[in-house]
Formats: C-alpha cells, sequence, structure tokens
C-alpha cells in the first residue's frame, strides 16, 4: 500500500498496530507494543513514543525497522521512525487519542495485582516479591570442599562485588543433582547482595511463570518487566522447570535486557544449559554464553564434616546425642548420594538413640542407616547402556567404542566402559569382551585394572567415572 488511508496518519497507525499484534502475537503485542504512541509525522519521520527509557531501548533494537517498514507500507510519506520516552503530559495525552489498538480493557488493575507480589522481606509493597528465603541458607552455614570450591568462589565474587564494578561471568549457571547445595549457595548470594545494600531478587522457575502470567491477564506485564529490571541481581532457581514458548520468551527478553544493561543474573538448574529439555535453543545459546560449573558430588571428607555440623546441632537440642568419630566416618562412607540422605541419617541415629536408649556404635548404625543404604545399592544396569552413556560423555561414538581404532580418544572411553561393565553388571570378562565387539577377555582385564589403577592416582578420572557411575545408577 503505497498512499495514505484517507482516515490520515492515525487511520495508518491503527493498521500498523493491527499488522504488529497479528505479526508478533498477542502476548508479545501487550507485552512490547501496548505503551506505543504515535506523536506527529514529519519530514518523513514518524515520532513514536513509549512511557520508560527501557522500552525506548528495547523496541530501538529489536523492532524498530519491522516498524518502519509496516508504517512504510501503510503511509508512502513516511520513511522512517523515531521513538522517544514521553512526558506524563504527552501520556495523558496519548492516552486520549487511543491510537493503540488495544485489547478491551478489563476490571483488573495493577494495584490490584501488586499484592500477590509482596515482597519476601515486606518492604515497599509496590515492589516485586520474591519467592521465599531462608535465613539459614548463608555463606557462613556452607560447607566449602573440592566439589564445590569454584562455584563458591563464583558466587562469593557476586556477593561482594560494589555497584557500578564491571561484571566478570554473567549469567552465571549453576547445575547440580538434587541435595547437593545449589539452592542454598543461590540464597547465600542473594542474602550477601540484600545485606549490601544492592537490590536483588530470588525467583524459582516457577513463581517467575506465575507472577508473568499473573501479570498478562492483568494488564501490568510493562509494570511487571520494569520491576525486574530495576534490579541489580536476578536469581534464577530450578531453571529445568521454566515451560511455555511465551514465558520462556519472555525470560530470554529480561534475561538480554539485564546482561545489556550490565546487570547480574545468577541461574541454577539440575543439569547444564545445553542439556535443558523443552528449553527454546536461543535462550539455551544466552545462558551457555556466560560461565556454567557444577556443583559435584560430595566427595568422603565434605560428607564427614556436613554430618559433624548436623550431628552438633542435634546435639544442641538433645544433650545426650554424641556420635563417635568411628561412627560418623562409617557413615560418611555408607552414605554418597546426597546432602539430603546425610540429614536422613542423623535423624535415624537420633531416633535410635533417644526411643530406644541404644549406644551409637557401629553395629547399630549399620540397624538404622540400613534403608537408607538399600536406596543406593546399584539397579541392574546393561552393558549396551554403559556404552551409550560412557561414548556420549566422551563425545565419541558407540560404534568408536566398539572398533577396533586405537588411537587415545577412542582407547580411553573403551577402556573405562569395560571397567564399568565389570563394576556394575554380573557378567563375565568373556561376555563383556564379546560385547565389545568380540574382544578376549585378556583386553577386558587389561582395561579393568588400567582403569583401576589410574583412578586411584588421577583424581579427574575418578570423578568421571564417579560421575559416569551416578549417570547409570539415578
Amino acid at each position: 500500500m503505497n498512499d495514505t488511508p484517507s482516515s490520515g496518519i492515525d487511520g495508518a497507525w491503527r493498521l500498523v498496530s493491527k499488522r504488529l499484534r497479528a505479526e508478533f502475537g498477542e502476548d508479545v503485542f501487550v507485552s512490547w507494543f501496548q505503551g506505543l504512541a504515535l506523536e506527529r509525522v514529519d519530514s518523513g519521520v514518524a515520532h513514536l513514543s513509549v512511557p520508560t527509557r527501557f522500552l525506548k531501548t528495547w523496541i530501538q533494537t529489536h523492532y524498530a525497522e519491522r516498524i518502519a517498514a509496516l508504517f512504510a507500507d501503510e503511509a508512502a510519506d513516511v520513511q522512517r521512525v523515531s521513538i522517544g520516552v514521553r512526558t506524563a503530559a504527552a501520556k495523558i495525552a496519548a492516552h486520549s487519542r487511543d491510537v493503540v489498538v488495544a485489547p478491551a480493557p478489563v476490571e483488573k488493575t495493577e494495584q490490584r495485582f501488586t499484592p500477590q507480589l509482596a515482597t519476601v522481606q515486606r518492604l515497599e509493597p509496590n515492589r516485586l516479591s520474591g519467592s521465599p528465603l531462608d535465613r539459614r541458607l548463608t555463606f557462613e552455614t556452607f560447607l566449602v570442599g573440592r566439589s564445590n570450591a569454584l562455584a563458591f568462589a563464583a558466587a562469593r565474587q557476586i556477593a561482594d562485588a560494589k555497584a557500578g564494578d564491571p561484571v566478570q561471568f554473567n549469567p552465571l549457571v549453576i547445575h547440580a543433582a538434587v541435595g547437593l547445595g545449589k539452592t542454598h549457595l543461590l540464597q547465600a548470594t542473594a542474602h550477601a547482595v540484600e545485606a549490601a545494600g544492592r537490590r536483588v531478587l530470588y525467583l524459582t522457575a516457577e513463581r517467575f511463570m506465575f507472577d508473568f502470567v499473573a501479570a498478562l491477564k492483568a494488564q501490568t506485564a510493562l509494570a511487571f518487566k520494569d520491576k525486574l529490571r530495576a534490579i541489580d541481581l536476578l536469581v534464577i532457581d530450578d531453571l529445568q522447570f521454566l515451560q511455555g514458548k511465551t514465558v520462556q520468551q519472555e525470560f530470554g527478553h529480561t534475561l538480554n535486557a539485564l546482561l545489556d544493561g550490565g546487570q547480574q543474573v545468577l541461574i541454577a538448574g539440575d543439569r547444564p544449559p545445553s542439556e535443558l529439555e523443552g528449553v527454546d535453543e536461543r535462550l539455551r545459546s544466552r545462558l551457555a554464553g556466560g560461565l556454567t560449573l557444577e556443583l559435584g558430588a560430595l566427595d568422603e571428607e565434605l560428607r564427614a564434616r556436613i554430618l559433624g555440623v548436623r550431628i552438633a546441632a542435634a546435639a544442641a537440642a538433645h544433650p545426650k546425642f554424641a556420635v563417635p568419630d568411628e561412627v560418623v566416618a562409617y557413615t560418611a562412607r555408607l552414605i554418597t548420594a546426597n546432602g539430603r540422605d546425610l540429614d536422613g541419617a542423623v535423624n535415624r541415629l537420633l531416633a535410635h538413640n533417644t526411643l530406644t536408649g541404644s549406644a551409637i556404635t557401629i553395629e547399630m548404625a549399620e540397624t538404622a542407616l540400613r534403608d537408607l543404604v538399600r536406596q543406593v545399592e546399584p539397579k541392574r544396569v546393561k552393558i549396551e547402556d554403559i556404552q551409550r552413556i560412557v561414548a556420549k560423555h566422551y563425545q565419541v561414538s558407540r560404534a568408536d567404542v566398539l572398533s577396533s581404532r586405537r588411537t587415545q580418544n577412542v582407547v580411553r572411553p573403551r577402556q573405562v566402559a569395560m571397567y564399568l561393565s565389570k563394576q556394575l553388571t554380573l557378567r563375565s570378562l568373556p561376555e563383556i569382551g564379546r560385547r565389545f565387539g568380540g574382544r578376549d577377555h585378556t583386553t577386558v582385564l587389561h582395561a579393568v585394572r588400567k582403569i583401576d589403577q589410574l583412578v586411584k592416582t588421577d583424581q579427574a578420572l575418578l570423578d568421571e567415572v564417579e560421575l559416569l557411575k551416578r549417570m547409570l545408577l539415578d
């Protein structure tokens, strides 16, 4: 369309608005274009305005060219668009002109929506809320070991940063299996940043979804976004539960805006961004552009320290509760899954001691912890599963593992797979050899002995083998 419609420039803008809604969908339109108003057209420039600086920056960066193209289709004398932030008087005028095609008004208002978003600390009533924080989860109560030292240092760096300091790792993504301390580390960071007088928002992925959907229904999405972007640190826990294309897109927009603005984002999930199924590819890519760290399995020394802290806490309430050092060491060796199982172990020892009057000995611990041990007994594992998971971990194909190739990048995965086959299955050496391309049992024996010796001195290899075991036994 090359001529301005008879209804004038406002009519052309209404047509542009309709096309924006049709092209980008109702949710995106409400989120980004509902506050966009036409001020005037002069010298081939359509002057548009928005209520906030953030909207101006975002629309200029992501949508200005498309808006200009649509406007040129509807009004021949419009060659480009200019976007500014309008004053309070201009906002009233824009509202009265009704130049944007918006959904029919509803009774809900931002004031009605705000009480649902009362802050965790019950501060200003119009401030965006977060998920509840546990005051016990601080850096002081977080026990640091070899498996979590790097993630702890990165989180501590975020907490110690001053306003205006350059952001080094953004976003910081921490992933771990359940019970290894990722929520503790996130909440500790949130507490420390808040204590330093900086603005922080801690949300679970589910809470983010709930608040965003509620904002859309209440037509307060713009206020929701502005509050999100007014913070210094955004903390998102359990990212794997972020579902829905629209919600993921809006989270991606929020993430981009915060990163572009130099604000820190800290995220946790149960797996690295590249393995988050059901999450938008662009969002995964942006997350992977930061720093991703894993909280590894708790080593025996750290498990013993955790047990010591839990036992001391129990003894504060039950003064007669005392666990000998040899029982602590035994329990730390026995319970290897995660910190929650360690909590369960202390509770069982306490129950047997206080309810039956039994002295805490190794024999008593064996009885008290029997059910926990059963939970982590190896399940039946197939050799085919071992080959598949080992191949994926080392980024080779299963065919490579079964082949006769002797390059180092194939030999090591093959030996590890044979070692795990001997460790986790009841298959004989000849049977394992047949499953690995018809190899002789002596080849399997050599591989098993080789890896068995290496894990005693090579900590990195030991960590890899333990990780593969957990993947196969979970």
